[in-house]
């Protein structure tokens, strides 16, 4: 973007703008244009802090006008970093974080710029909660248009699973609402079809009753790792709909509850979350509790309390990627562990395995979503602070996928990986779904100007 561009849109962006516009020689822009996956540095030629829907179609149109590639930031926890563009015009939402609970009616409508935590904590005043991402820092907008899996999917379906309605700026600068008796095809398109069809200013989610959730957490040394992972295969196989959770190898952190002698080295964890209190959560997950860990830490707290209690540290570098398995058997068990030493350590990076089933594999089968029936997930979450590791996360995430791949689904959850080329995209969505999304696309974006994401091209 040259500079006479640039000053010809800032010219006409700030023309009743309610908002904050940030342009490099600005002494917040740094702080401005940071995003959570330190590997990304791109720097954008404008920065519209939208306050109100308003800013941000007027954002659409000045970047169209002057021919500005656009980027949309929600909570920039995105491992791909295409919340930046480099000299483009980012259209910022975090100011638009509100939060209004409807508590008869059980919903939430909630800004485009909100976190898990805005949200998780403008419901828990009325004992309602909805599906939520794993950590309180991940922006709403992005993880239920993405489709939204977290530690309590089992119980209450998938993010989306929960949406009723979605305020969207589209290409062309309309505000229009989308829902199952408002432009239906583009509802169905945003369960899973990510930001390809505008800028979601609002949402409205439906809540659900819960009064407090128990969480267990249980540490071994890794060489226990293959027979803890069988039995959790095992416990899972019988669990109710209430248990979340997932095995993880990680680094022991300094806590009181973990042994002097996995602290900064590392550990096998089982995470069990239960929609419930701590008493009946002990008595599901006695098969757990009876294999003899080395540490543990068990309470009952608040869901907004267990949100941000594995909250990712910011400011790392980060590499992550996913596997849909069809079926875990010993010899992948025993692949899924061998990995683990692989892993940067210590880091906060973690080798994760989650389950899926319950209200999961039962809510609607006709969204964009065909990983949603894989009963596990191998999740690669790397996280590491010296550049020099970069080859070493990437090759140590590619091989664990690689290792995995016989018992593949093929499809995968697109919020889980960063840029893996058009093939994994459409494996996301499934063919004869990217079909159909295309053309929902062609009909709102015919231009592909909202392209930075998991992109879908306008059929």
């Amino acid at each position: 973007m040259t500079m006479q561009t640039n000053q010809a849109a800032l010219d006409e962006l700030r023309r009743n703008f309610t908002g904050a516009i940030i342009v490099p020689d600005d002494p917040t822009y740094d702080e401005a244009r940071t995003i959570f996956n330190a590997m990304i540095d791109r720097r954008p030629g404008i920065i519209a802090q939208c306050a109100n829907v308003h800013d941000v179609v007027r954002s659409v149109h000045c970047a169209r006008n002057h021919g500005l590639e656009i980027a949309v930031r929600g909570g920039g926890h995105g491992v791909a970093g295409r919340s930046l563009t480099e000299g483009g015009l980012v259209i910022d939402l975090r100011q638009m974080h509100a939060v209004e609970v409807a508590p008869e009616a059980r919903t939430a409508t909630v800004g485009g710029g909100a976190t898990m935590s805005h949200l998780d904590r403008g419901t828990a005043p009325y004992g309602l909660m909805t599906t939520g991402g794993r950590v309180s820092t991940t922006g709403v907008g992005g993880f239920v248009l993405g489709g939204g899996g977290g530690w309590l999917d089992r119980k209450f379906g998938l993010a989306c699973d929960n949406l009723l309605s979605v305020e969207l700026v589209t290409a062309d600068g309309s505000v229009i609402r989308a829902s199952e008796d408002e432009h239906p095809e583009l509802f169905w398109a945003l369960h899973g079809g990510g930001g390809n069809f505008g800028v979601a200013t609002a949402f409205t989610l439906r809540l659900h009753t819960l009064s407090s959730v128990t969480a267990a957490l249980l540490l071994w040394h890794p060489e226990a790792g293959p027979d803890v992972l069988r039995a959790y295969r095992d416990f899972m196989a019988s669990a109710p709909d209430e248990v979340g959770g997932g095995v993880l190898f990680l680094t022991g952190p300094s806590e009181a509850f973990v042994p002097a002698n996995l602290v900064g080295r590392l550990a096998c964890a089982v995470l069990v979350v239960y929609a419930g209190p701590e008493a009946e959560a002990r008595r599901v997950a006695a098969p757990m509790l009876a294999l003899g860990h080395e540490g543990e830490l068990i309470a009952e707290m608040p869901y907004a309390e267990l949100q941000c209690m594995l909250d990712d540290p910011p400011g790392y570098r980060n590499y992550w990627s996913a596997e849909y398995l069809d079926t875990f058997p010993d010899e992948a068990v025993d692949l899924f562990c061998a990995r683990a030493k692989d892993m940067i350590v210590p880091s906060a990076s973690q080798h994760v395995l989650f389950p899926q089933g319950g209200a999961v594999g039962r809510k609607p089968a006709n969204y964009p979503l065909p990983w949603r029936h894989a009963p596990w997930i191998v999740h690669p979450f790397g996280l590491w602070q010296d550049p020099a590791d970069d080859e070493r996360a990437r090759r140590w995430a590619r091989d664990i996928r690689a290792d995995l791949k016989p018992w593949s689904s093929g499809a995968v959850y697109l919020n889980f990986i960063g840029d893996e080329g058009e093939d994994r995209v459409v494996a996301g969505f499934g063919r004869e779904n990217y079909a159909r999304l295309a053309k929902v696309k062609a009909q709102y974006d015919p231009e592909n100007v909202f392209r930075l994401n998991h992109n879908i091209k306008p059929a």
